[in-house]
């Protein structure tokens, strides 16, 4: 007999600001405490939620070793004040690994294994850096049938921007897009609900006294987007990847540190606890592309996310589309006729950030509240992923 699937409802959704890396405003917070941040601010939201209900907590991390080592989930759960009987695990999908977290978080619930669920991500890209403090990488990568996987991304994007015939103009003018719409969201009312003040504690020693001075600030903004960023300016950027490229590090995302966080419940506990929900989780697809190309996954995840959710990509509302680079943004909206308005209005990575395995639930974070703010049906949030993937997650207001 069949066992019907129930849904997952969200209930919370929060994260914290995105700080720059490697020398921004969190430069000294490990990731596990912004990721207790995320979770608290979460709980938060939900007050009248019993936290001994909460069975696991799914976190997703790009690159889960050092200060985001030794199974992050699980410490963080401890650190929040939750429950001994919460669980934790930490995932890696890469770029990918927050909204993994969230879609595997629903299924838990979809099919009858959990009531109650905390899905989250979180990067230090300060204290951890890309590909890790020891990389080790197998030989066999290096063979013909198998060398796009030794690419590095800014590579792919290049391949991408050759094959798709995204222009170096095209790509600044979306840069530039990217940073308008970034400040424009910073308006006071814009973001309610969507982010959680972190406070930052410095030490200083203080050669006079012989004692340590302690500083504290609260910071409540993304630190990337600029107001002073110019078509000028991005034009005078050389490329990185290719000394004949286009890529360069105006066009392409922000290397970032930052946390989200979201709680997801069955129907029943709806019920039992009076609360109201956010929105339902609808679906989530994953495909492979070749490696080589790797920034044009979403446009094969796209269309398979929204079969499973059972819409048309024209019933997509708000689209949060990771800006790994605009190279390759650029090429999944001409791909799949995308309507640029509703393609992260509030901005996306090449102003904000890219915290790797926290960008998939900081983003549905964003798109759980511009639905709820704006009066939307369907957003969803996806991006491309390291070895040539694509991913997507809709969600549904209700």
């Amino acid at each position: 007999m069949t066992k019907q699937l129930q849904e997952a409802y969200v209930v919370a959704a929060t994260r914290t600001p995105i700080g720059k890396a490697p020398r921004g405003m969190f430069k000294n917070v490990r990731p596990d405490d912004l990721l207790v941040r995320a979770i608290q601010a979460a709980l938060a939201q939900v007050p009248g939620l019993d936290p001994k209900t909460i069975e696991d907590a799914i976190v997703g991390c790009s690159f889960p070793e050092a200060e985001q080592g030794m199974n992050m989930a699980r410490n963080a759960v401890i650190l929040a004040g939750l429950p001994n009987t919460v669980g934790g695990v930490t995932i890696n999908r890469y770029c990918a690994s927050g909204i993994t977290a969230v879609a595997m978080a629903a299924d838990r619930i979809r099919v009858g294994e959990a009531d109650v669920m905390i899905a989250a991500g979180a990067e230090s890209m300060s204290m951890v850096p890309m590909m890790g403090h020891h990389p080790a990488i197998n030989m066999n990568v290096f063979k013909n049938e198998n060398i796009g996987l030794a690419y590095g991304m800014g590579l792919t994007a290049e391949k991408v921007a050759q094959q798709w015939k995204v222009t170096r103009e095209a790509q600044d003018q979306f840069a530039l897009e990217s940073h308008r719409r970034a400040m424009a969201a910073q308006q006071p009312g814009e973001r309610t609900n969507e982010i959680a003040s972190v406070e930052i504690v410095e030490r200083f020693p203080n050669l006079e006294t012989g004692q340590i001075d302690i500083k504290t600030r609260t910071v409540s903004q993304d630190e990337g987007a600029r107001a002073d960023t110019s078509i000028e300016a991005l034009a005078r950027l050389k490329p990185v990847f290719s000394p004949k490229g286009s890529v360069t590090a105006g066009n392409s995302s922000q290397t970032s540190d930052g946390a989200g966080a979201l709680i997801l419940v069955s129907e029943k506990i709806l019920k039992q606890f009076n609360l109201t929900p956010l929105a339902k989780f609808s679906s989530f697809a994953v495909r492979g592309v070749p490696p080589e190309i790797m920034g044009i996954g979403p446009k094969e995840a796209i269309p398979a996310a929204c079969r499973a959710a059972g819409i048309t990509q024209d019933q997509l509302d708000w689209i949060e589309l990771n800006e790994a680079f605009a190279a390759q943004a650029l090429a999944v909206i001409q791909d799949l006729g995308l309507d640029p308005a509703k393609v992260n209005p509030y901005g996306g990575a090449i102003a904000l950030g890219h915290p790797l395995g926290a960008t998939g639930a900081i983003r549905a974070a964003t798109v759980i509240h511009a639905m709820r703010n704006r009066n939307l049906k369907y957003g969803m949030v996806t991006m491309c992923v390291g070895a040539g993937m694509g991913a997507a997650g809709i969600f549904e207001r209700v």
